[in-house]
């Protein structure tokens, strides 16, 4: 029992220890708080500043904001840039606006474009003859970006192997109402009614005489009303009705292009596009303001379902091609990952912040801050300026630049579509040269 005593008496010393020794512990734990928070306090105003989010003269997205709290500086890339390529612009499809991206990139960079020795136009139906064209003083090209009919033969001649092809194209229905009214296709197939797409939808077979027009100058055959978007991307008009012969042409174009863009997806086409490309947010912004847009009783009008169906058997090439390529855009953008969302929430901010700018005059820059998809950059008013200009303006400036270099004198004017489908409507011939000024 003696050890067992001499045990409890260890014990007993023990926790009396222990009790006296608490408070000295806590005193201590209270004494370095208080010594924490006095360094602390004399401390806080030496941190860094955060920049603001707003001031005069700077914006940021709210992506930006959440994401990028430096300000200045850009993830790095992991993609190499792209500086040649050449740009189908499809008829009646947004390609004025599309066409304002790349003609503002080629002189940004000075790049050797490929232009038209006159106006803004190539003979739209064949390859360009040498006097069509404005010729480098090595005969060597970065890009292209004009209604040009797409030839691969004629194209691959004129640009190296990892050049990126690029198109636009549009949903056929509203196609074929802008097509109606630009061309005046009602005058050319003697429809006479208040909205001649509803008529001609009726039964589209009826006008295919009339529809399909030939142009003597060049041997060719063309309907406006038809598969007009094929046609530009080079699918013969008398392939209509040759369905496994379409579908082969469609898989080459679907191998040929880099990217084919949507007008009605234009926001998330161009996010896909500088992504492809490794280019800029400020390269693929555009002015919000429609161009070369008109308006026109039956601009809004919507087929009924056997209109539509009427309009899928006649147009069935474009059908396809559109369909094809709208699959295209969508499976390109999932293998993007989720990350492409964010960005389209962030380029559709910018886009909007930027065009109100320019629309508003103002005389100070704009500057949009660095997110992780580009480096922080200006608005200014050449920008604006830009942004705003027609294609014929933007293409006179590479043309004038080229000619300086060159010394070459100016080539002959090609005649428009809607000019020669006047002249079949009036019985006259058609040519590819304007012979003489509109007075």
């Amino acid at each position: 029992m003696a050890w067992l005593n001499m045990d409890q008496n260890k014990l007993l010393q023990q926790k009396v220890s222990s009790s006296k020794q608490a408070p000295l512990i806590l005193l201590f734990f209270l004494a370095f708080g208080s010594i924490s928070m006095i360094y602390f306090a004399q401390n806080i105003d030496r941190r860094p500043q955060e920049k603001p989010l707003f001031k005069v003269g700077e914006w940021n997205s709210m992506e930006t904001r959440q994401k990028n709290t430096k300000g200045t500086d850009k993830a790095p890339n992991t993609c190499s840039t792209r500086r040649k390529f050449v740009f189908i612009k499809t008829h009646k499809t947004g390609g004025c606006t599309a066409v304002n991206i790349f003609q503002r990139y080629a002189i940004k960079h000075n790049l050797s474009v490929l232009i038209p020795a006159a106006g803004t136009l190539f003979p739209w139906n064949y390859f360009p003859a040498e006097e069509d064209y404005v010729h480098s003083p090595d005969e060597k090209y970065d890009v292209l970006m004009n209604h040009i009919r797409y030839n691969k033969t004629w194209l691959r001649t004129k640009f190296p192997d990892n050049t990126a092809y690029i198109s636009i194209l549009r949903e056929p229905s509203g196609h074929l109402r802008s097509v109606m009214n630009y061309y005046n296709i009602p005058e050319l197939i003697k429809i006479k009614s208040k909205n001649p797409v509803k008529t001609f939808l009726q039964d589209p077979w009826k006008y295919k005489d009339l529809s399909e027009v030939y142009f003597d100058f060049c041997n060719m055959t063309w309907d406006g009303t038809r598969n007009f978007l094929s046609f530009d991307l080079g699918y013969p008009t008398d392939g209509a009705e040759d369905k496994e012969g379409a579908r082969q042409y469609i898989r080459e174009l679907e191998a040929d292009f880099t990217l084919v863009l949507l007008l009605e997806h234009l926001d998330e086409s161009l996010v896909l596009l500088r992504r492809l490309m490794c280019w800029e947010v400020r390269d693929v912004l555009y002015d919000m303001k429609a161009k070369n847009n008109r308006t026109y009783p039956y601009k809004s009008y919507i087929p009924t379902a056997k209109e539509l169906a009427n309009l899928r058997r006649w147009k069935a090439v474009d059908y396809l091609l559109y369909d094809t390529f709208n699959a295209s855009l969508w499976k390109k953008i999932a293998a993007q990952g989720p990350d492409f969302y964010n960005e389209l929430h962030h380029f559709k901010e910018v886009k909007q912040r930027v065009s109100k700018h320019c629309k508003l005059r103002q005389k100070e820059n704009l500057t949009v801050a660095a997110s992780k998809w580009s480096a922080q950059f200006q608005v200014d008013h050449k920008l604006c300026h830009d942004m705003e200009a027609m294609p014929g303006k933007l293409l006179e400036v590479m043309r004038n630049s080229v000619w300086v270099a060159t010394a070459q004198q100016k080539g002959k004017r090609i005649v428009r579509i809607h000019t020669n489908i006047q002249r079949i409507i009036k019985g006259q011939q058609t040519s590819k040269y304007r012979t003489h000024r509109k007075k």
